[in-house]
C-alpha cells in the first residue's frame, strides 16, 4: 500500500486547510486510516482515525470540534478538514493504513497498529 499526503501550505491562525491522502496498492475500503503528526523535536502523535466504513471515528482531544475526518473508498481517498487552526498545530502530517482491522479496533489511536505511512505533508500556522 503505498500514501501519497497532500494539502499541507502556510495558513494564518484561525484559517483553514484541507488534507488528503490518496492509497494505490491494497484494497484501500478494508483499511481504517489514521492521521498523525509531528511537530519539530515531538514525538509523532496521534490526530484522527476512521475505520474502513467510515461509521467509528476518533479523535485527539486537541482536535475535536475543529478537525473532521473523512474518506471516500470509491476514489481511495481520506481526508482531514481542519479549521481554527492555532500554531500548536504547526507540524508535519502523516496519513497512515492499519491493515489489521480487529487490532485497529482495539487501539485506533495508536501509531502501532498502522502499517502504512505516506510521506507526509508539512503545515505551518503562523499567528
Amino acid at each position: 500500500v503505498q500514501l501519497q499526503a497532500s494539502g499541507g501550505g502556510a495558513v494564518q491562525v484561525g484559517g483553514s486547510l484541507r488534507l488528503a491522502c490518496v492509497a494505490s496498492g491494497g484494497t484501500f475500503s478494508l483499511y481504517p486510516m489514521g492521521w498523525f503528526r509531528q511537530a519539530p523535536g515531538k514525538e509523532r502523535e496521534f490526530v484522527s482515525s476512521i475505520s474502513w466504513s467510515g461509521r467509528s471515528i476518533y479523535y485527539a482531544d486537541s482536535v475535536k470540534g475543529r478537525f473532521t475526518i473523512s474518506r471516500d473508498n470509491a476514489k481511495n481517498m481520506a481526508y482531514l478538514q481542519m479549521n481554527i487552526l492555532d500554531p500548536e498545530d504547526t507540524a508535519v502530517y502523516y496519513c497512515a493504513a492499519a491493515t489489521d482491522r480487529m487490532r485497529w479496533g482495539k487501539l485506533p489511536r495508536s501509531r502501532e497498529v498502522f502499517d502504512y505511512w505516506g510521506q507526509g505533508t508539512l503545515v505551518t500556522v503562523s499567528s
